[in-house]
């Protein structure tokens, strides 16, 4: 009896994309855009590791494809943690700079999906329009202070320590529960640093911090926050094609494969966050989360900025 529920949920949904239903639409759209770009682009079996580094293994490989699966659990359950996660690690063993790049891909397919996948993007665009505004004012001169300069370990380390004063300030006040987030001034300077940070650092954690000590409605949350970050990932994508030297066609290659990968990790973790999770399980996990990639981050940049 109960075996033609998955069934017509897979015919609904091909059934909305032929509609052009927003959300399938959407979904469709950003699985599709990494999978021909990881096709188009591929530069042939002996040019694979060339763009990267000259000794890069298959070990080396596997730990990026790992760590990306990773990421994408973690990503599809609270909606967001995946730059945060796959940065710091990739950026210790190839060009930072390098890494920043390539890691805008994954990103960007990840956030379009979830638009359509919480289904709440639209609604939060009409509300928060002004939010949305200065992060791509954000965006856009991150990514210009990026192809001016090469990224360096003080930007990480100054978010690790952000990170770090968050995670404090959580567990000082026994988590923060206030409704919803309207101020207009300390939200729209969170959603300019959130974009400035993600295009100079891939590292934004301070709109995630924002919205999770205000917003408590997880779909909204999600939807919203992706929606935000979608939108400054696009912006950075664009610029870094079409007016810097910084997006060339490799390095576009390597991300939507990184991103492809990533999808697995997503479905996973878009189904465990349908399950009835505790919220204030939901809450540790997050803080937790983001402790441990400050001490990750610290661990990349303490040695080389003070030693």
């Amino acid at each position: 009896m109960s075996t033609p529920e998955p069934t017509s949920d897979i015919e609904q949904f091909l059934t909305n994309v032929s509609e052009f239903r927003y959300r399938e639409v959407m979904m469709v759209a950003a699985t599709l855009a990494v999978i021909v770009s990881s096709i188009v682009f591929f530069p042939g079996l002996e040019h694979i590791g060339k763009g990267v580094q000259s000794d890069l293994s298959v070990e080396l490989l596997a730990l990026f494809v790992a760590v990306a699966i990773i990421a994408g659990v973690v990503k599809g359950m609270i909606g967001f943690g995946y730059s945060l996660i796959t940065t710091p690690i990739f950026a210790s063993v190839i060009d930072p700079t390098f890494a920043v790049v390539v890691l805008a891909i994954p990103p960007w397919m990840l956030n379009m999906f979830q638009i359509g996948e919480t289904d709440t993007g639209r609604a939060f665009v009409r509300e928060e329009w002004p939010l949305l505004t200065l992060a791509v004012v954000g965006s856009v001169i991150g990514v210009a202070a990026l192809a001016a300069f090469s990224a360096g370990p003080i930007v990480p380390f100054v978010i690790g320590l952000v990170i770090l004063g968050y995670v404090v300030f959580q567990l000082v006040q026994n988590f923060v529960t206030i409704e919803e987030a309207h101020h207009p001034i300390a939200l729209g300077s969170a959603g300019f640093l959130e974009g400035f940070l993600l295009a100079i650092a891939n590292l934004g954690p301070l709109l995630p911090a924002y919205f999770h000590t205000f917003e408590r409605d997880t779909e909204r949350y999600i939807g919203g926050l992706s929606m935000v970050l979608g939108t400054i990932f696009t912006v950075r994508i664009v610029q870094m094609a079409l007016f810097t030297d910084l997006l060339t066609t490799y390095r576009l290659w390597l991300g939507s494969v990184i991103a492809v990968v990533t999808i697995v990790g997503l479905l996973a973790g878009t189904y465990l966050r349908r399950l009835e999770i505790d919220e204030e399980r939901f809450n540790w996990f997050v803080v937790g989360l983001l402790f441990v990639i400050a001490l990750n981050i610290f661990r990349n940049t303490i040695p080389t900025l003070f030693f």
